[in-house]
């Protein structure tokens, strides 16, 4: 692949209406592999990964996957480029997540992950249960915030309006401003999109002024996501530190029991001025 991959793939169609039909051009949600690689100090690069996604943002999603997953903590991420070891064809669909410190590869887990579903490559119950750290309390944010999420995110779905098929994610503050939205093909790349730019604002601080790096703001604000909540995106939310996850849709069983274990919120349905909160209520002000 000599050229980037572009977000939207231009088709022609056929339009079938009452009595007539059209071929006109038309646009897709383009989907194409992502190899994850990870390399420390003075080594190769060893694949990772390999997930569907919608280009755009590939540095920000391999980032975000690796942290999310536990493979890295933020502050071991030194750079992060496409791979030109990669064959030309390739290259833009490989990227390399350059560490400090040597890359110790996860043990008996294989990452092969659908645009639907990102724990298909692992092999067992265990490797699914990635080490997240309980949540500390944190201030409630107002309960009236949370149903103008949605369509603040939807505002930013730029990609979305040209071909009406991405999930998104998109974090916010306590006071309902913006930091960051972004779009996928699936929903947890969406989420790993949007952890992977927080941990690339925090190293690019931590290699201006000497801080160590990591997710800014810890223990604030709302992963708001486009579709279900499943138990992967719970898990990312947890190991991103951010204590409540507001979707259009509902949680899985398996997501909301363990959002009870780690402390995180869950407010799902969220749906003109209503909603259900299915965990941790206390992170809501139910009042305000």
């Amino acid at each position: 692949m000599t050229t980037r991959p572009r977000p939207v793939t231009d088709v022609r169609v056929t339009k079938v209406r009452p009595g007539r039909h059209l071929e006109l051009p038309d646009r897709l949600t383009t989907e194409e592999p992502l190899e994850v690689r990870a390399a420390g100090p003075g080594e190769e690069s060893q694949p990772v990964a390999v997930t569907m996604r919608t280009p755009g943002h590939d540095f920000e999603l391999a980032v975000g996957f690796l942290v999310s997953e536990g493979l890295v903590a933020p502050a071991d991420v030194a750079a992060v480029g496409y791979c030109d070891a990669a064959d030309p064809e390739n290259r833009f669909n490989t990227v390399t997540v350059s560490l400090w410190k040597p890359w110790v590869g996860p043990a008996g887990r294989t990452f092969v992950a659908s645009s639907s579903c990102g724990v298909c490559g692992k092999t067992g119950i265990d490797q699914v249960q990635v080490a997240c750290p309980v949540l500390p309390p944190s201030p409630p944010v107002p309960a009236s915030l949370i149903p103008t999420l949605p369509l603040l995110l939807r505002r930013a779905q730029q990609v979305f309006d040209r071909t009406g098929s991405l999930h998104a994610a998109g974090l916010f503050g306590p006071g309902g401003e913006l930091a960051c939205a972004r779009e996928d093909v699936g929903r947890h790349n969406a989420v790993d999109k949007v952890i992977g730019r927080q941990v690339l604002d925090a190293v690019s601080g931590q290699q201006r002024d000497g801080r160590p790096a990591g997710i800014a703001p810890p223990g604030e604000g709302v992963l708001m996501v486009s579709g279900r909540v499943s138990f992967e995106i719970v898990q990312k939310a947890a190991m991103a530190g951010v204590p409540i996850i507001a979707a259009v849709s509902a949680p899985s069983s398996l997501a909301v029991a363990a959002a009870e274990r780690l402390g995180l919120t869950i407010a799902g349905f969220v749906r003109g001025d209503t909603y259900t909160i299915y965990s941790h209520p206390q992170r809501i002000a139910l009042d305000v």
